[in-house]
Parts: structure tokens; C-alpha cells; sequence
């Protein structure tokens, strides 16, 4: 039994891109007689938008797509976020982080600096203080050398047969939870796709770089590991990527123009896109 999950943030109406991953995803679940679920991830609160979590809602009612069982809402489920990040810390397998974006930009540049690195480590070493994490706002990040030395090299498999494994230089210290979020991507996901038992993890080949610390994180937390599938992107036919904040077409214009809803999610599974849009190559 496959089950799938839609997982938009709504920041944004939704696009041809998000037609195509909704669409295959609903697709792959009902072939495999199991379940297709929405979840919004709405843990930005600076960019997330209420009227565009009923645009997704219309969006998916007018492609024909139907989810099972309740949404989940990220931002209802923050106490099982803060249950996770607490299961690593007891295990001492985080950080508190108080750099700034600015800090980090500037160690990168020093000369001791790992130019290679998303995170030189500035933190890593620092001494447990909870007065000062009680005063400074800060983030809490995964030692991902202990987390590694632990759990081992992550592994996982795509739909399509293969089996990969992480080199380690593809982990690095993750933000687990932000200073203005009570979960990054990362930990939120792999919480959510194991409390909705799912069992294929579908979305856009941008992503793939995720998989490897979202493995890493189920094994640390004994979830279930799903197979993965990282479909091509959506893009215009010049090669431009679909983006909310380009305004891409939206589907609410197609509706508008009287596109067929279900007809269009039909053609985007079996590969077949409007003119004007190209499928990228990974």
C-alpha cells in the first residue's frame, strides 16, 4: 500500500509545479490502493497566509484531487516538534546556535573559515549555558558528526530501484528549530511524514539535497524510513523555474480561463505539460 502526502506552504497561490507534484502524488497513491494526505507547513510566520491555505484547498478541489483523512496544520503540532528536539538533546546530539546570518557570512569568509561548509561550526563547542540561552535568542542545530557517529552513514532508497548513501559531506549542521520557528524543515517533516504512516515521499527534484539529514534524523529518532521520489521540476519553456515571488501563472488564472481542472491534473501525469512549459532534466 503506497501513501503519499502534498505538503505546500501557503505563501503563495499554487502553480503549474505544485499542480504536477500534487497530481503525481495522488496518482501514485491511488495505483498502490493506499493514502494521499495534505499537510500545510505553515511554521514561517512571517511568510505564511491564511486566505492562501483556502486557495490550496480550492486549488486541489478543482484539479479533482482528493486527500484522506484530516489536514495536518504544522503549527497545531509544535509540541510534537519540541518532543523530537528534546529526544536529541537528551541524547546530546545538538547545539544551541546563537550566530545571525550576518556572523555566519563573515566566519566563512576568515581564514579559518570551511569555504565548503553551509555552517562553519562556530557554536558547536560552546558550553552548555542556559542562562544565556535564556536571555539570547538562538537556534538549536544537529552535531551531525556525533549524529553520524551514532546512527551511521544514512541510506535510503528511490522508487525507481536504487539505493544511495550519503558521504557524510552532504550532513551538515542543520537547523533543527529557528529562533522565530519551533521547527526547521527538516525536523518538522520527518515527524509529520511518519505520524501520516507515509510510506513515499514525492516531491521536486530541488529537494533532494534534504534527504540525506531527513534519513539521518529518522534513524536518531527510530521513525520509519519511506522510499523517496524526486520528480523533475516545472519550468517555463525558456528555463525559468515556476516561483511565487516571479509570479508565476497561477492556478487560480487557469481557472479563471476556464482551463478543465481534472482534465489538466490527468495530462500532468502522464507527463504532459501546457504550452509555454518544460519539464528540467533531473
Amino acid at each position: 500500500m503506497t501513501t503519499t502526502r502534498f505538503a505546500p506552504s501557503p505563501s503563495g497561490r499554487l502553480h503549474l509545479g505544485h499542480a504536477f507534484s500534487a497530481a503525481i502524488g495522488h496518482a501514485a497513491a491511488r495505483e498502490g490502493g493506499g493514502r494521499f494526505h495534505l499537510r500545510i507547513e505553515d511554521l514561517d510566520p512571517g511568510r505564511c497566509r491564511a486566505e492562501f491555505v483556502d486557495g490550496i484547498f480550492e486549488d486541489l478541489r478543482w484539479l479533482g484531487l482528493n486527500w484522506d483523512g484530516d489536514v495536518l496544520v504544522q503549527s497545531e503540532r509544535t509540541q510534537l516538534y519540541a518532543d523530537a528536539l528534546d529526544r536529541l538533546r537528551h541524547k546530546e546530539l545538538v547545539y544551541a546556535c546563537f550566530c545571525t546570518r550576518a556572523d555566519i557570512a563573515q566566519s566563512l569568509t576568515a581564514p579559518h573559515g570551511d569555504a565548503g561548509s553551509a555552517y562553519p561550526g562556530t557554536c558547536r563547542d560552546l558550553p552548555n549555558d542556559p542562562v544565556r540561552r535564556a536571555s539570547t535568542p538562538h537556534s538549536w542545530r544537529l552535531d551531525s558528526a556525533k549524529a553520524i557517529a551514532l546512527a551511521g552513514l544514512p541510506v535510503w532508497t528511490e522508487t525507481d530501484g536504487r539505493t544511495l548513501k550519503s558521504n557524510g559531506k552532504d550532513i551538515g549542521d542543520a537547523i533543527l528549530a529557528r529562533k522565530d520557528a519551533p521547527a526547521s524543515y527538516h525536523l518538522a517533516c520527518v515527524v509529520d511524514d511518519a505520524a501520516s504512516g507515509v510510506t513515499q515521499v514525492l516531491r521536486g527534484a530541488d529537494l533532494r539535497p534534504s534527504t540525506p539529514v531527513q534519513r539521518l534524523l529518522q534513524s536518531l529518532l527510530g521513525l520509519p524510513e519511506p522510499k523517496y521520489h524526486h520528480h523533475p521540476l516545472v519550468l517555463h519553456d525558456d528555463g525559468r523555474r515556476l516561483a511565487k515571488r516571479d509570479l508565476a501563472p497561477t492556478l487560480a488564472a487557469m481557472r479563471m480561463a476556464w482551463v478543465d481542472g481534472p482534465a489538466l491534473a490527468a495530462d500532468l501525469v502522464a507527463g504532459k505539460l501546457p504550452l509555454g512549459f518544460a519539464f528540467s532534466e533531473s
